[in-house]
């Protein structure tokens, strides 16, 4: 984060951190070396590196970072480390898109939207796009709004993952009440 100010290293550093966060999960499972910390883990150092990037791109950013953060409670307090595959009775988009710990087209697309629209929009404040690598205005919205909308089906999956949690609370203490 101290160089947030210096874009190109900004940018490569950020973006080695995105790649090794998608090789890290596999590795540990290719190795035998997966936990419930590990897992944990994994989703504090996304949703941390995320939101401190939003909160510093946008005075809102904060409702973001808010949000993954109220997601991961969700998950993790009623599904545990395994709450990747745990979406069986969920709705049908919300199956695709978490259909093979997300290793498929639509998966992607909103890891995508969910890991690379903060660092486009950085790279679009800092006019990286357009005076470091001259991309052309039109690519430079194409890429935004194709990473927008994955961040919106992420956001899909969000609300529905808060919904289902707060209907498992409120059922719960319905039938503690009939007992």
């Amino acid at each position: 984060w101290a160089a947030y100010d210096t874009p190109a290293l900004f940018v490569l550093l950020y973006s080695v951190s995105i790649a090794l966060d998608g090789v890290d999960g596999w590795l540990a499972r290719w190795l035998g070396q997966t936990s419930r910390f590990g897992a944990w883990l994994d989703v504090v150092v996304d949703n941390l590196g995320r939101g401190m990037l939003w909160s510093l791109l946008f005075e809102w950013g904060f409702l973001v970072c808010a949000l993954e953060w109220c997601v991961f409670v969700c998950n993790h307090s009623t599904r545990g480390e395994q709450w990747k595959e745990s979406f069986s009775s969920s709705p049908p988009l919300i199956q695709a898109i978490m259909a093979n710990g997300f290793w498929t087209p639509l998966g992607v697309w909103v890891v995508g939207g969910l890991h690379c629209l903060p660092l486009w929009l950085y790279s679009y404040q800092w006019g990286l796009l357009s005076h470091w690598l001259d991309v052309p205005l039109w690519i430079q919205a194409a890429g935004t709004l194709l990473l927008a909308a994955g961040r919106l089906l992420a956001l899909s999956a969000e609300v529905w993952c808060i919904w289902s949690h707060i209907e498992y609370l409120t059922n719960d203490e319905m039938e503690e009440k009939k007992n």
